[in-house]
């Protein structure tokens, strides 16, 4: 369903919560792959299920994280979704809210780790996809390798605390799920 190289993505809390898929998918829209979009609630969602299972981190940390993602993409919050959700049917209720910031801000995609939860049936109507974040990027790289491997090293030499090699990036991509565009970067680099 990708009809330009600038379509809009929803990005689900479940595909921001771990930090080399959030880099990752934010280093593309800044290079002009994508469209990010997110709501205040997506945001409480990651924010909230990162501060209750990782005892290290601060929630002011994470709330500087959300502020620099904001700033970034002044434009990515979608407002005045709500109405539209009580109208809509899919196997988690609680999943809505993302369907319906999908319509609002006219997306073509929404990027989740749960495609269960989005059935293609249900998203049909209002020309929306699921897409698990492996097969988005795996897209993005596909239209444009040359500036995919751009934005990804940029995220290598953003990386500073603590430095990481692009292997080692690449490995934590691996770990969490997003293993064939580990491995189509590592052989575009």
């Amino acid at each position: 369903m990708i009809h330009s190289a600038r379509f809009v993505a929803v990005l689900d809390a479940c595909v921001l919560y771990p930090a080399p898929i959030r880099d990752l998918l934010l280093h593309l829209a800044a290079a002009h792959l994508y469209t990010p979009k997110w709501t205040s609630t997506i945001h409480a969602e990651w924010i909230r299920n990162l501060l209750l299972n990782r005892p290290d981190l601060r929630a002011d940390q994470l709330e500087k994280t959300k502020a620099a993602m904001c700033a970034a993409f002044p434009d990515a919050e979608v407002v005045h979704f709500e109405p539209l959700i009580e109208g809509l049917t899919l196997p988690d209720a609680d999943d809505r809210h993302l369907l319906a910031a999908a319509i609002r801000c006219q997306a073509d995609v929404i990027v989740t780790a749960n495609l269960k939860d989005f059935p293609a049936a249900a998203l049909r109507p209002y020309d929306v996809e699921a897409q698990h974040p492996d097969a988005f990027v795996a897209n993005l790289i596909d239209l444009n390798p040359e500036k995919a491997v751009e934005a990804f090293l940029l995220l290598v030499a953003r990386l500073k605390n603590p430095p990481r090699t692009a292997h080692q990036i690449l490995d934590n991509l691996r770990k969490v799920e997003m293993r064939s565009i580990a491995d189509k970067l590592s052989n575009l680099l």
